[in-house]
């Protein structure tokens, strides 16, 4: 591959959030379970908060996943430190043996019944949970317990020596720029790619600082699939690699030849998200690079088996 962070040996296991089926995505009792379990590497997401810090967390909004409301990017990084990231999380409930085997897990996040979160704010902005959400410690292990939306900064600190993913959720150049600057500050260059669906984001990051790896943006990931289609693949880009579904709707991304032409052009293919052995099974077979998982409790042993299978041949 073109860039060491696609340049592994073995294929990796990144844990998506963290391993978001585990523990409360984007934080680090995520990204510490999801290391526990032997992922190698790590993919989270990241936004700006109101005073222009790169915090970890994935939607645009508080309410699904912490205890505060409205958008993130009107609370400073100060505000977002308190509040409460795992104040909605239940672990996976497998009910059947054939769930594990199948993949079908249920929901981590929201109310028990799956119904509506009711939330009622305070004047602080931050919000109690109604008799329907519930409060008991055994069905939301992770509340009260400090845990909050990290820095990318803090995160970059915390795991000096594993790959890491971050995704820049908004299609903005002042997001390049500011997560550009965390991982130089991190002298992190070589062991942290750029992702987003936005091609402006990564333009800037890719003009920014051209060490640092990049995957292909969506446009650029529909660009090379149509090519490989044709049998006339992508050879020249500005992207080191591709992190993608294997369906996009009703649409096949990933198959043996996408992996094929792909590494035909020196580029890696790191799919989400994994969750079943059988679709690791799949991909693996085919040759991609990665894998990144919300159940690195399963892919992870998965992958050794299958390794340690191959070498015994």
């Amino acid at each position: 591959m073109s860039h060491p962070f696609f340049n592994t040996r073995r294929l990796q296991v990144f844990a998506h959030r963290g391993g978001s089926a585990l523990a409360p995505e984007n934080t680090f009792a995520a990204f510490d379970s999801g290391l526990a379990t032997g992922a190698q590497g790590l993919e989270l997401d990241v936004h700006l908060s109101a005073d222009g810090v790169v915090v970890v967390h994935h939607d645009r909004t508080l309410e699904r996943t912490t205890n505060l409301t409205g958008p993130l990017a009107s609370r400073t990084a100060g505000e977002l430190a308190r509040a409460d990231a795992g104040y909605f999380f239940r672990r996976v409930q497998e009910d059947a043996p054939s769930t594990r085997e199948a993949g079908l897990i249920t929901r981590s996040w929201g109310p028990p019944s799956g119904g509506p979160i009711r939330l009622k704010p305070d004047p602080t902005g931050s919000v109690e949970p109604t008799a329907e959400v519930g409060s008991d410690p055994a069905e939301f292990p992770f509340r009260g317990r400090g845990i909050n939306i990290p820095t990318l900064a803090a995160v970059l600190a915390r795991y000096r020596d594993v790959p890491i993913v971050v995704e820049l959720k908004v299609n903005d150049p002042a997001l390049a720029r500011g997560v550009v600057n965390d991982v130089r500050q991190a002298d992190a260059i070589d062991r942290v790619c750029l992702g987003s669906f936005g091609l402006r984001v990564l333009r800037e990051a890719r003009r920014l600082e051209p060490r640092l790896a990049t995957s292909a943006a969506r446009e650029e990931v529909r660009w090379a699939l149509y090519r490989s289609w044709c049998r006339w693949p992508v050879t020249r880009v500005g992207y080191a690699g591709y992190q993608v579904p294997e369906w996009s709707g009703r649409t096949r991304v990933v198959s043996r030849r996408f992996v094929e032409d792909a590494h035909a052009a020196g580029l890696g293919v790191q799919v989400w998200t994994v969750d079943a052995e059988p679709d690791a099974a799949r991909l693996l077979a085919w040759g991609v690079d990665a894998l990144i998982t919300d159940r690195p409790d399963i892919i992870v042993p998965f992958v050794h088996g299958h390794a340690a299978g191959r070498e015994t041949r």
